[in-house]
């Protein structure tokens, strides 16, 4: 019987030569493929050793780090689920996570060990382990004593490989559950669309608790059995410094940003590279018209979430890259653009897209209600996000219906963010729209009312939000209004928000 573990098939494409480079790191450190096969085969007999429950979740906030990559793979292997989290999630967050998800493990950097692991005992986790990026912490002083054969534990397409949690208007995150067969048959889509051929080098410098960094350029570097440099954080002399060795670059617009600002960014330093994609945010037209004038190379960009990994995406080849679309639906991806009623529209029309295909999701996380709100009867999973499909193909997204701000490709929930401002002593109400930004793409503005006869400061506010929340949350400014625009059934305008503020930092 076939085994659709995602890490077979990952296993299957390493090359011959297990002793051949798999991933150089910043420092000179390099790992092999024998590495990446021994270090996951010790993880993931650990992992067995402590007799979890089928299906346990194993959910990790550590640091960038290849070691960290493993415990992933590992955790495929041994047949659990991975949960990664966002090293910005603060306390509040974590509690929330480790208290919805119940992981019979925790990993999490030495630093934030005695908080961490106080909320994950409170949870009912059992086990807590500590992993830095220094190669360091007890998940790899216990993994060393374990055999570094493993067999890999038979999964069905269908069994979940993974869970990301995914904010929703209402401010409570929901966990997208992914299957290996979703993972699977995404990498090995990609890996045809994009031309992934041998002797490829992908300069990774992307974050791996996300879809971006861990799903499309690390499964996207393995099935093609290909070398990765590794950044541990993102440095953009670094990046321009390796160019030269590589062929694939994986970026949020706010790294091209950064790129093109650094004078070392010219056509001799791409003169290796194939290609360039971005995600996970809307990239400016300037900044694709100026990585053409500056490298020679066209960026790619497609579309994807949490729940589906990714949907669409422009040409490799044997079409035009159009700036400002998302390209075409992907093999085996039904796109289609509906009105409210749920009838489809024609080619220019803006309407709510819709998405069905085997790399969509199965549901939330212990969420039947919001999984059933979310899927048409014919199986169309809705996105949320609004778009168009012009009489070439190409998809636009325009806008998101659920107000969700996608800052330096991080997703940004206001209901979130305006829940917490609300519990602030003396704050009527709030609401914080997303705007324009040059570097980061979109940033959220707070605009506040305060009760009668209170007295606001909104550098205090700001403050409040940085020592509670992920830092990538907090608005970049707050303002003190009278009054926030209304319709005549007393619904806030953030458009008109969104409006007033929208040339802030332009």
């Amino acid at each position: 019987m076939t085994n659709h573990n995602l890490f077979a098939a990952l296993r299957s494409a390493f090359p011959g030569d297990l002793d051949e480079v798999a991933i150089e790191t910043g420092p000179g450190l390099l790992y092999s493929w024998r590495d990446l096969e021994h270090g996951s085969a010790m993880m993931a007999n650990l992992l067995q050793s402590l007799n979890l429950p089928e299906g346990a979740r194993i959910a990790v906030q550590v640091e960038k780090s290849v070691e960290a990559m493993v415990l992933y793979l590992a955790t495929l292997r041994a047949g659990y689920v991975f949960l990664p989290l966002n090293t910005a999630y603060q306390s509040a967050e974590i509690e929330y996570f480790l208290g919805n998800a119940e992981p019979s493990v925790v990993v999490c950097g030495s630093a934030n060990f005695g908080w961490v692991s106080k909320i994950a005992f409170k949870a009912g986790t059992q086990n807590v382990f500590t992993l830095d990026d220094d190669r360091t912490g007890s998940l790899l002083e216990r993994a060393a004593h374990c055999s570094d054969r493993h067999e890999v534990v038979a999964r069905q397409a269908d069994d979940m490989a993974a869970i990301l949690y995914t904010s929703g208007t209402t401010g409570r995150s929901k966990g997208a559950m992914l299957s290996h067969g979703n993972l699977l048959s995404n990498a090995r889509v990609l890996k045809d669309y994009w031309g992934w051929k041998p002797g490829d080098v992908l300069i990774h410098a992307l974050p791996i608790f996300h879809v971006h960094g861990l799903f499309v350029a690390i499964h996207g570097a393995l099935i093609n059995g290909s070398k990765m440099i590794w950044l541990s954080k993102f440095d953009p002399k670094k990046v321009i410094e390796k160019l030269p060795e590589a062929t694939v670059f994986m970026g949020v617009p706010t790294l091209y940003v950064r790129l093109l600002a650094e004078p070392g960014l010219n056509r001799e330093a791409c003169r290796s590279m194939r290609l360039f994609i971005a995600g996970s945010a809307p990239l400016l037209i300037e900044t694709f018209r100026e990585w053409q004038e500056r490298t020679g190379h066209t960026i790619l960009e497609r579309y994807g979430m949490s729940e589906t990994a990714m949907l669409t995406s422009n040409p490799y080849q044997g079409g035009e890259r159009r700036g400002g679309t998302v390209g075409f639906a992907l093999p085996g991806v039904s796109l289609r653009v509906v009105d409210d009623t749920g009838q489809r529209l024609p080619p220019g029309e803006i309407g709510n897209i819709q998405v069905k295909g085997p790399n969509v999701f199965s549901g939330y996380w212990r969420m039947p209600e919001k999984t059933a709100e979310e899927f048409t009867l014919e199986g169309y999973f809705r996105t949320g996000d609004v778009g168009k499909v012009d009489a070439d193909g190409y998809i636009t997204i325009v806008g998101r219906s659920r107000d969700l701000i996608i800052s330096g490709g991080y997703n940004v929930y206001p209901a979130e963010i305006e829940g917490f401002i609300n519990e602030l002593p003396g704050v009527l109400e709030s609401a914080v729209v997303g705007v324009p930004h040059p570097d980061f793409g979109e940033v959220g503005v707070a605009v506040v009312i305060a009760r009668p006869g209170a007295t606001l400061d909104s550098l205090r506010i700001v403050a409040e939000m940085k020592s509670k929340m992920a830092n990538f949350k907090v608005p970049k400014h707050c303002f003190v209004v009278s009054e926030l625009p209304r319709n005549t059934m007393g619904k806030v305008q953030k458009n008109v928000l969104r409006e007033q503020y929208k040339a802030l930092f332009a």
